[in-house]
């Protein structure tokens, strides 16, 4: 049950609620969609988003037996129990966040407005918190381990 919990809750945030906060933000009404090239950019960037988001949270319950929702140090789902550094985690320690930033650069480029970046930035201050109190919990239960796969895999993307 706590495993649903987490993805539903992963789901609401990230996926539903962000880029509706955004476009309720750009004052676009609802539906709206931009001209064709726009909205074909915007789903390149919005399908890769969410993929790899979706192959980060498999892996992660696959290999690393776990859950990935842990909110500000409150446990919203079962802990992982092994340190992933292969398939999405090999490119970047947060694949996860990765992809969800890459979904919500599509909502940005869909929704054609500089009010949602406003919700983007913030959404990326609380999440890079996040991620620096996730750091310091991998630290302590994976150790060294740890240590060097920190060293040697991005924190997203770039080295």
């Amino acid at each position: 049950m706590r495993n649903a919990v987490g993805y539903i809750l992963g789901f609401l945030v990230f996926v539903a609620g962000i880029p509706a906060l955004m476009w309720w933000v750009s004052g676009r009404p609802f539906p709206w969609a931009p001209s064709l090239p726009w909205v074909i950019v915007a789903l390149i960037l919005i399908i890769p988003g969410l993929a790899l988001s979706i192959w980060s949270i498999v892996h992660m319950k696959k290999v690393g037996e776990g859950n990935p929702f842990d909110a500000y140090n409150h446990e919203v789902a079962p802990r992982t129990k092994h340190l992933m550094k292969d398939g999405p985690y090999g490119i970047s320690r947060n694949p996860m966040l990765l992809g969800i930033y890459i979904y919500d650069i599509g909502v940005l480029v869909w929704l054609q407005s500089w009010w949602p970046l406003i919700v983007f930035a913030v959404e990326i201050i609380l999440l890079t918190l996040q991620v620096r109190a996730e750091e310091k919990r991998l630290e302590a239960d994976f150790g060294d381990e740890y240590l060097d796969y920190k060293r040697s895999v991005p924190r997203y993307f770039i080295k």
